[in-house]
């Protein structure tokens, strides 16, 4: 009278491959390829202490950024247009392996990497059509704080 029980052929080693967070087993690494976009914008933000170059395509999607610390200035050598130069090169580099041609290019801020940052730019191959000043001006400022009474 001994039944002879069989049990479900996959139920094992189903439970030992099984992941460790449910959905883990759908989730896909999406790699990184060539967007060959030919048209962009470079943004040159240039403060007294840095400059941060970021090129997007025309709609304003990030295509490769770089700054003067990132490329491994420190200190006050951040503030250089040489740091500034180096850094403007690098994004272009890394830009141009997408395809970009064409750029306009959008200055903002005081610092001493404006040019020199341009000057980069050309020099890498990419094609400027327009340079433009973005520098916020205050018209009236800030309120001003109360005169103080001694």
């Amino acid at each position: 009278m001994a039944e002879e029980v069989t049990p479900p052929a996959a139920a094992p080693a189903a439970d030992a491959a099984a992941p460790a967070a449910p959905g883990a087993a759908e989730k896909r690494i999406k790699r990184k390829g060539k967007k060959n976009i030919l048209n962009g914008v470079v943004h040159i933000q240039s403060t007294f202490n840095n400059t941060i170059i970021t090129i997007t395509d025309v709609s304003g999607n990030v295509i490769s950024w770089s700054s003067a610390g990132a490329r491994g200035f420190k200190g006050s050598r951040k503030s250089t247009p040489f740091a500034a130069q180096v850094a403007a090169g690098d994004a272009a580099a890394k830009a141009m392996e997408h395809g970009l041609k064409n750029v306009t290019v959008l200055v903002k801020g005081p610092g001493a990497g404006r040019e020199s940052a341009l000057r980069a730019l050309a020099a890498a191959g990419l094609k400027i059509s327009l340079i433009r000043d973005v520098t916020p001006i205050p018209h009236n400022g800030c309120r001003q704080p109360k005169r103080r009474r001694v």
